[in-house]
């Protein structure tokens, strides 16, 4: 399967007047569909920083040394801005710590939560209509290209006929939805009237009446509001009777029986099956005859055999052979692939990189890999849509890296000229040198034979999987995919439906009485209820991947709790990917899927909840569980002695060695490497070594382990009664 998100090797520094700081140091993980990865450790342990880099938004000194950051085919470390935008707040949100650092403290909620969502929909249109019109042309000409030249006239009919009745489809849905969303405009303005009147807060609704009438009038549809149209209409022009009378002689109550029968009305309306637009599109085009007179259930099986008897059935078949053509062509490019990148790598393994060639072998690798490419696939293969991307930003970085670090290397020697000419004096510096702010050129060069090598080794597994493919399914996801992308070119987001969305979301997101809150300003909320309001923004777009940077910090205890069970059931709810930044890990204990601490800009230790929670094996990991508040015992909280490593001058060793008691001699002389525990646990400490001493965790954390065990036993145990 593969992951909704890949992190490989990440380094980042930042330059500062003081010299380079190495924020994140080769760190790697991954995120999977409706996962939440907990990435837990003190400040400036570089966990934040890697969450801004997932979403562009690094400072203006931040280094990105080496690494990728791979989302639906793109490497996130090297789009355009442009790019980006359709990303960020689409695809990736994120929820910050301080909820005011997300909100305009002089624009009302509602206008905060609804302009995204109207400026994301438009463009969500013009890319559903695009990836339509592309796709379906993709579709034909490899369907043509599989088949007999017998049947070519005719396989261009069927795809011409597809997209003359998608555009009924369209025009069938269009109609459906405008009326829908009148109907849902109209009973959202009745409930909001309704509820103001009960509350005795009617003075200024005049408004509100003409809304309820006009979109009441605007709800005519066969399948939304149809045989009580008429009396919705007559209650609606007796509701504005009896509302202009009520204005003069101040007496309300004979409005509140119309609304709520116009409520009943259009809550039933709302609550109708929606017929299969698709299968209808087809029939109303080619059949004709009128629609079967039936309930919409048994009209939508009806047209769905009509359909695939009179089209579907063949059209897959000549889709399953093109889907299967097209990858058996991208099979045989990849094997012409392989053995070009494999001729390639000598030219980026000499001593010293000449650009001219650089450039000109790219060109030829580039082409050999975009030649793999699949197109009638809807899952893009991220290595080779980010290999030329990734390749280019290498070989940029180290030609630019030639010149910079010679600059960097002589502002370091006239650094420490300076501090030697002040010793030779007799004077003490209050500073130390830091090293030269350099690339690593051999480093570069490593990563750009990773990067062909991986590619490499990545088609030779995909070419050995080939039998394990399923066509059939591909085809059918292909054929659901344009029936997405013409349903979206359909769905048009108003601002009256981002407004019924936005209400939708605060009272999901826990915000009472939200038509009413909809018009407040931010500082009319307390914390915990800004914080809501900050999460409903970033689900306003439905993203697949929420980022919460620390956004229980600046909470009370009781407010954490709330925030934090709502974020749970909202990630159970969407199916979203969650990545939980905090610097406690009692906080992510019964939401965290997998755990990666980190520590001085490297993960320490990364595994499943019940990994790091209950066999926790880094001292690191240790110190934070000694640390962790527990309502089960009166002992005292052990603090982690000493201060985190300055960064521009990093360890040579175990960045913990100077705060860690168990810190052996290696410790403090070379990095541990990241030892495997089991499938799903590892960690960076010299005492997983087979010749390291045997050291179990302090008798405090085997003593809260023990605790919290028993506690998930006793859950478990009263749930299961």
């Amino acid at each position: 399967m593969a992951h909704k998100l890949e992190v490989n090797n990440l380094r980042i520094s930042f330059r500062t007047v003081n010299g380079k700081v190495q924020a994140v140091r080769d760190i790697s993980f991954h995120l999977d569909q409706g996962e939440t990865l907990a990435i837990v450790g003190e400040s400036g342990s570089g966990k934040s920083v890697t969450s801004k880099a997932i979403l562009g938004i690094q400072a203006a000194n931040a280094i990105t040394e080496s690494g990728e950051i791979i989302y639906e085919g793109m490497d996130l470390l090297k789009i355009s801005e442009e790019e980006f935008h359709k990303i960020r707040g689409d695809k990736i949100s994120m929820i910050f710590q301080d909820p005011m650092s997300s909100l305009n403290p002089i624009v009302r909620i509602g206008k905060q939560l609804t302009e995204a969502m109207v400026l994301k929909g438009k463009a969500r249109q013009r890319e559903s209509r695009a990836n339509f019109n592309s796709y379906l042309k993709l579709l034909e000409n490899a369907m043509v290209a599989s088949s007999d030249a017998a049947d070519a006239a005719k396989i261009r009919k069927m795809c011409g006929d597809f997209d003359k009745f998608e555009f009924k489809h369209i025009e069938l849905e269009k109609a459906y939805s405008e009326a829908r969303e009148n109907a849902a405009d109209a009973l959202d303005a009745v409930n909001i009237l309704t509820f103001e009147m009960e509350k005795n807060a009617h003075n200024d609704s005049t408004y509100r009446v003409g809304e309820i009438v006009s979109r009441s009038k605007g709800s005519k549809h066969e399948y939304v509001v149809s045989d009580k149209y008429p009396r919705l209409s007559e209650l609606a022009g007796k509701l504005n009777g009896q509302w202009r009378r009520a204005r003069r002689s101040r007496d309300y109550s004979e409005i509140l029986p119309t609304l709520y029968e116009m409520r009943d009305i259009l809550n039933e309306a709302l609550a109708k099956p929606t017929p299969d637009f698709f299968r209808m599109g087809y029939y109303v085009t080619f059949s004709g005859q009128p629609l079967p007179d039936m309930p919409v259930p048994e009209m939508n099986e009806y047209l769905l055999n009509y359909l695939n008897d009179s089209f579907m059935n063949e059209f897959v078949r000549y889709a399953e052979r093109a889907v299967e053509h097209s990858a058996d062509e991208s099979y045989a490019k990849m094997s012409e692939a392989i053995n070009v990148l494999n001729a390639g790598l000598p030219v980026f393994a000499e001593e010293k990189l000449d650009r001219k060639a650089c450039r000109e072998e790219l060109k030829k690798l580039s082409a050999a890999v975009m030649a793999t490419v699949d197109k009638l696939n809807i899952h893009k293969d991220s290595l080779t849509y980010t290999f030329n991307s990734s390749m280019k930003s290498e070989i940029d970085t180290y030609f630019d890296s030639i010149g910079k670090n010679a600059k960097e290397v002589r502002a370091h020697d006239r650094a420490q000229k300076k501090y030697d000419k002040a010793v030779a004096r007799g004077k003490a510096p209050d500073y130390e040198v830091a090293d030269a702010a350099v690339i690593d050129l051999e480093l570069v060069k490593g990563n750009i034979s990773h990067l062909i090598v991986r590619l490499v080794q990545h088609y030779e597994q995909l070419l050995a999987e080939r039998g394990t493919r399923d066509y059939e399914a591909e085809t059918v996801a292909a054929i659901d995919y344009l029936k997405t992308n013409a349903s979206g070119v359909v769905e048009k987001v108003t601002k009256s439906v981002a407004k019924r969305r936005a209400i939708k979301l605060m009272e999901e997101v826990g915000i009472a009485e939200p038509q009413r809150r909809y018009k407040q300003y931010p500082f009319e909320f307390s914390g915990g209820m800004r914080q809501r309001i900050v999460i409903a923004i970033a689900l306003a777009a439905n993203p697949d991947i929420l980022i919460c940077d620390e956004p229980t910090t600046a909470l009370d205890v009781t407010i954490q709790s709330q925030i934090l069970e709502l974020i749970n059931r909202l990630k159970a709810e969407r199916k979203l990917s969650v990545i939980f930044i905090t610097h406690d890990l009692g906080v992510v204990a019964n939401m965290a899927d997998h755990v990666a601490v980190m520590y001085a800009g490297k993960i320490v230790e990364y595994g499943t909840s019940e990994d790091v929670f209950y066999h926790a094996a880094h001292p690191y990991t240790w110190a934070l569980l000694s640390s962790m508040p527990d309502l089960d015992t009166n002992e005292k909280l052990e603090a982690i002695p000493g201060t985190p490593p300055n960064m521009i001058y990093p360890p040579k060793g175990d960045a913990f060695a100077a705060r860690n008691k168990y810190a052996m001699q290696i410790d403090f002389e070379r990095q541990p490497p990241m030892f495997k525990i089991s499938d799903t646990h590892y960690a960076a400490t010299w005492l997983l070594h087979p010749d390291a001493p045997k050291v179990d965790p302090p008798k405090a954390v085997r003593d809260r382990i023990e605790r919290m065990r028993m506690k998930r036993e006793e859950n478990a145990n009263a749930s299961a009664e």
